[in-house]
């Protein structure tokens, strides 16, 4: 049996480079003055789950670069000839919101310097054959969607292939950008030929939540006020039957996931009673415009944190946060 202290530095080991020189280093008596905020039965089985979960879904600067320079030089997209491709695709820096995509350009950047001799700057200038958009995960796809349907109104030419380029999705999201963006290529009297690029997909979609990737409680907790939230919901609560831990193995066991779902429910409940600057929508398992216990995602980046993630890992004062998140 691990103790302690090996379970807050496996932990640690898996999250060290958050938002490394913006923030405090992260270490043990970090983690552990966060952990401290849960039951103390809990706290030493959270961070043995988390520390098998965040070996999985924690994105670090290096996972990064390296998927940036597989895209780089990756024979499908690049038809075996990345100079070329790379040199007649536009790339499209249009994020209206936030700074990922600026950030994953700069690391593209670089990987295609590294593989083709030619940056960014250099991508478009002969005659443009496709388009590339990059992000890192595409959660709901809100801002996505966005970005493409403005670029397909405005500056799209009439006819374009265009490569959507993200280290993970989640399907339901996928599904609904993708027939958004369609809807909207539609209306500008435009074709618009999709393809997407991923390492992996996440499953999070209501039909599949068995098997799903994200967090789904199998039912309501013992606790009065989680049990008031959830009477409060405008959707009733779809449970999910026990058993799986997901196609992509985020989790260690049934149980090791299940007290991530009933305990991040509880105290993300607990959250949103005492943190006075979260809206409707910033659910206790994470931001969602459903009304649902919340979206559920465990992935995090170096980055930062997104708010689909349980509040328990993000929300701020008085809460203490594992993962103190950039707001856009």
């Amino acid at each position: 049996m691990a103790t302690r202290k090996e379970l807050l530095d496996a932990v640690v080991e898996q999250i060290a480079d958050y938002r490394e020189g913006e923030i405090p280093s992260m270490n043990a008596a970090h983690v552990d003055r966060w952990v401290k905020q849960f039951p103390g039965a809990a706290q030493e089985p959270l961070l043995a789950e988390l520390a098998h979960v965040f070996s999985k879904t924690y994105f670090t600067r290096k996972n990064v670069k390296q998927f940036l320079s597989a895209i780089a030089a990756n024979e499908k997209l690049t038809g075996g000839d990345p100079v070329s491709f790379w040199k007649n695709t536009g790339i499209l820096n249009i994020q209206t919101a936030g700074n990922s995509q600026r950030d994953m350009l700069l690391v593209l950047d670089k990987a295609l310097q590294k593989t083709c001799g030619i940056g960014v700057a250099d991508c478009g200038k002969a005659p443009v054959k496709q388009y590339v958009y990059i992000d890192d995960v595409l959660f709901s796809g809100g801002r996505i969607k966005h970005d493409i349907s403005n670029w397909i109104k405005t500056a799209a030419p009439q006819a374009a292939k265009l490569h959507v380029v993200t280290i993970a999705y989640h399907r339901l999201g996928q599904w609904r950008t993708e027939t958004d963006i369609k809807a909207a290529a539609k209306e500008a009297g435009k074709s618009i030929e999709l393809s997407w690029w991923r390492v992996f997909e996440v499953e999070d979609r209501k039909a599949y939540m068995a098997n799903a990737d994200v967090l789904r409680p199998t039912a309501i907790p013992a606790d009065a006020a989680t049990a008031q939230y959830v009477a409060g919901l405008n959707l009733a609560p779809v449970f999910r039957t026990p058993g799986q831990v997901g196609a992509l193995g985020f989790f260690s066991s049934e149980a090791g996931r299940s007290l991530l779902e009933q305990q991040f429910l509880v105290s993300g409940v607990q959250v949103r009673a005492v943190c006075p600057h979260l809206n409707a929508y910033m659910r206790p398992l994470g931001n969602s415009v459903m009304g649902t216990t919340g979206f559920g995602s465990m992935i995090v980046t170096y980055r930062n944190c997104p708010n689909n993630a349980p509040l328990v890992l993000w929300a701020g004062d008085p809460w203490y946060p594992l993962f103190p998140r950039k707001t856009n």
